[in-house]
């Protein structure tokens, strides 16, 4: 544990090394329980940071891309910026704004993205680990309930980076915890994604509205730019003139994941990056993976390599339940209550092919 900056309240904050197998190196913040760097070799053994971010906290403090946080409470969005729960009309921030039309994001102004957890070194099963903490409490902007968190961050030495995530509340609230790392295959600080090679399990996506929410289909991918059931490159698809695509400037979407068969998680995605070799698998219990494809990056930001991040020079894979579901009763569930336990698993594999 070293020290990683101070937020603008004075809170010091840290950064963890997780050393996995050779090449293979994570580093995780206590702000925002971030996954900051992600050192992982390529098939000539040369290891690069794939993972988007900056070098202290200055860097995430007032920043609005997520980049590689937990993101809570709710993760992605909810029309109006309100919901219904037990009879009672819950009021969150109105954070985002797609198309003019509000909407709650990502869990609002200071959503669990910018808050400071407690952190603790350990192992489990023999993968080091850090597991973070954090009590949102009654109200915290606008959520019913005060909410236990934890996530654990473990690495193996086959490349697997495991994010484990429990939850318990006091009161009935809904609840979508996902981690928002933007990837780029080639190494953090190259100019775009586009060459990369997707696959995700999905014969069915959430089709959006202006503002960015799920009309509440579940459509086909069937002949439209979103069948990634076979290997395609974000290049070939990502200018295809499909009103979805426009909506988002891009890929902004949910993929409807094949029903999972246990409660262990199974393979949701593959990303191939044939320049570097480097192979990016991904599993999840989550019935859900938001594919996004850096569309809103600017270039304002400078990373930890020195270099701006533009637009589409990363993409994400975030697992999770589906956008708006406490306004759409046919999705699955996102609502926790008094005695139950939140639990949910996603594991990000790099290898080389």
């Amino acid at each position: 544990m070293i020290p990683f900056g101070t937020t603008r309240d004075g809170e010091e904050t840290h950064r963890f090394t997780l050393q996995g197998g050779p090449g293979s190196r994570v580093e995780l913040s206590d702000y925002g329980a971030t996954l900051v760097r992600w050192f992982a070799p390529d098939r000539r053994g040369r290891s690069e940071d794939v993972v988007l971010g900056f070098d202290s906290v200055a860097g995430y403090v007032g920043h609005h891309s997520y980049f590689g946080a937990t993101v809570g409470r709710y993760g992605n969005r909810i029309a109006q910026g309100r919901f219904s729960l037990d009879g009672k009309v819950h009021v969150l921030a109105a954070n985002n704004q797609p198309g003019g039309i509000p909407c709650h994001l990502h869990g609002g102004r200071s959503g669990f993205d910018k808050r400071l957890w407690a952190a603790d070194e350990q192992t489990v099963d023999g993968r080091p680990a850090v597991r973070f903490r954090l009590r949102s409490p009654e109200g915290d902007e606008g959520y019913p309930g005060t909410l236990d968190v934890d996530v654990t961050y473990s690495i193996g030495n086959d490349g697997a980076l495991r994010i484990d995530y429990e939850a318990t509340t006091d009161r009935a609230t809904p609840i979508n915890l996902t981690n928002h790392s933007y990837f780029n295959l080639v190494g953090e600080g190259h100019e775009s994604v586009l060459g990369h090679i997707v696959t995700i399990q999905a014969s069915r996506y959430l089709p959006v509205s202006a503002g960015m929410i799920p009309t509440g289909k579940l459509a086909p991918v069937d002949d439209t730019p979103f069948d990634f059931r076979a290997p395609a490159r974000i290049g070939d698809r990502i200018e295809h003139r499909n009103e979805q695509l426009r909506l988002s400037e891009g890929y902004d979407h949910t993929f409807v994941l094949e029903p999972r068969p246990t409660s262990e998680p199974t393979l949701a995605a593959t990303v191939y990056e044939p320049i570097s070799g480097r192979l990016l698998e991904v599993f999840t219990t989550e019935p859900g993976v938001q594919f996004y494809t850096g569309n809103f990056l600017d270039g304002t930001s400078v990373g930890k390599s020195g270099r701006p991040y533009p637009r589409r020079s990363g993409f994400c894979l975030e697992t999770q339940h589906f956008p708006d579901s406490p306004h759409q009763p046919a999705f699955p569930s996102t609502i926790l209550r008094p005695g139950m336990m939140f639990r949910s698993t996603t594991i990000y594999r790099l290898g080389i092919r």
